[in-house]
């Protein structure tokens, strides 16, 4: 590589560099200060509602208030993505030890049509009992899946159908914004210490 091909790439990196800079700049972000609680879009995640949980009793996003939650998107006759995804956050749970009770659980079926409460509670009992379950009408689902900007679908099959969906944990402070997410079978580690610094973030 010849010396002007080589300060062509730098001055080009540099404006590169500048025009990232400035873009972070619009929207009110300091170099270094990328956490996602604090960015633009953490405001656009989540909201108000109001379901039904595993017990049977109304629940809304008030009565979740003064503790941080992990809320996850799925369903009961889900083949893969969700008993594993519950199973993790059941292994977290217990690695968190006394900590593990400063943090809520929630998990929301997108399939309100065969998963009611009761279904929901004899499903639950293969995981941490901490885990509340939550289900509605197809639309106060419909609801909170587009406050929590979650995608889910359902897809016929030979036999009924299945559903398509967001297999993200979201992750929310004490006050209800969200401050990240856990990934689909994201290394056990790393999981562990996002959840540490939610419930951090409580104290």
């Amino acid at each position: 590589m010849t010396a002007i091909k080589l300060i062509r790439m730098l001055a080009w990196a540099a404006v590169v560099a500048l025009a990232a800079a400035a873009g972070l700049a619009a929207l009110g972000i300091r170099p270094g200060n990328l956490d996602p609680g604090k960015l633009p879009f953490a405001a656009q995640v989540g909201g108000p509602f109001a379901l039904t949980s595993h017990e049977g009793k109304r629940l809304t996003d008030a009565d979740l208030a003064g503790k941080p939650f992990a809320l996850f998107f799925g369903f009961t006759n889900c083949p893969d993505i969700c008993p594993t995804t519950l199973l993790e956050l059941t292994n977290r749970l217990a690695e968190l030890g006394p900590d593990g009770d400063k943090l809520r659980l929630v998990f929301v079926t997108i399939d309100p049509e065969q998963d009611t409460p009761a279904f929901l509670k004899t499903y639950l009992t293969n995981f941490d009992s901490r885990i509340l379950g939550l289900t509605g009408t197809p639309t106060e689902i419909a609801d909170i899946a587009k406050k929590y900007r979650a995608f889910y679908q359902k897809v016929p099959t030979s036999t009924g159908y299945t559903m398509n969906h967001e297999a993200s944990v979201y992750l929310m402070n004490a006050r209800g914004r969200f401050v990240g997410t856990l990934s689909h079978q994201e290394p056990a580690d790393v999981q562990r210490s996002k959840l540490k610094r939610l419930v951090a973030q409580s104290s």
